[in-house]
């Protein structure tokens, strides 16, 4: 009840600010200026033509098939990291500053290489996503608790077995706080594609408010882009990361 109570709050500021701004003070103009009201048309005109869903649906088809790809290979990179020091020495400030580039500027590759297609925005989901969820499963297995290793070691297990039964389950909650960071990363590098290309998605449908100078659809869009990933946090990686806590014993059953 809360939180429907603070959203009201924020719309209720929101209409105000531009009722004063642009109906009594005439400093900004409308087109300029988003309004409740106009985002609340565009809402219903683009879902009852069925355009946002297109939209939408297309949009999460493609991040979570390039958020899949991103964290096989995300992992497969931080284990290696992990495990050789030559790599962990001298590959990884190369992914460090790699990370550090906008996922736009793996847009005119992407272009290049595929065209104006589904594998070029793919592409810029992967190339954005991959290095930060490497990065954070290598410190994920570096923050494991020696005695662990030490433990499993004097026991007699094997590399096979240290992996698999010790260094994973210890290092699953931190890796999973790395996937949740990663399908971040993925989520804005796919709209940096989305807005480059053709294909039907929220980052096109964004462009053609832009286009169009409606300042209320291109409000919409972000809104959308935001409650889509509130929605897959919660539902999803939020859930995980408890459940796992519960079983650790971390946090305690409500």
């Amino acid at each position: 009840m809360g939180i429907i109570l603070f959203v009201i709050l924020l719309i209720a500021i929101w209409q105000g600010f531009y009722w004063i701004t642009v109906d009594l003070l005439d400093i900004c103009k409308s087109y300029s200026v988003p309004s409740p009201f106009g985002v609340g048309e565009r809402l219903i005109d683009l879902c009852s033509n069925g355009s946002l869903f297109e939209a939408t649906g297309n949009s999460l088809l493609r991040g979570f098939a390039g958020y899949l790809i991103a964290v096989l290979f995300g992992i497969a990179l931080g284990l290696l990291l992990n495990h050789f020091n030559y790599l962990q020495k001298n590959l990884k400030p190369v992914i460090l500053g790699v990370q550090t580039l906008p996922s736009v500027c793996w847009v005119p590759f992407s272009i290049l290489w595929f065209g104006l297609s589904t594998q070029a925005i793919l592409f810029v989901v992967v190339m954005g996503s991959t290095f930060s969820i490497a990065i954070s499963v290598d410190n994920a297995v570096k923050n494991i608790e020696p005695i662990y290793l030490k433990v499993a070691k004097t026991m007699g297990a094997e590399k096979r077995q240290l992996y698999w039964h010790v260094i994973l389950p210890a290092s699953l909650p931190e890796i999973v706080s790395g996937l949740k960071h990663g399908w971040s990363f993925a989520w804005r590098a796919l709209m940096s594609g989305e807005v480059m290309t053709t294909s039907i998605g929220l980052g096109q449908t964004l462009i053609m408010g832009r286009d169009l100078a409606d300042i209320n659809q291109v409000m919409l869009v972000m809104l959308v882009i935001v409650f889509v990933g509130i929605i897959i946090d919660k539902c999803i990686f939020s859930v995980i990361e408890r459940k796992l806590l519960l079983k650790r014993g971390l946090i305690s059953s409500p």
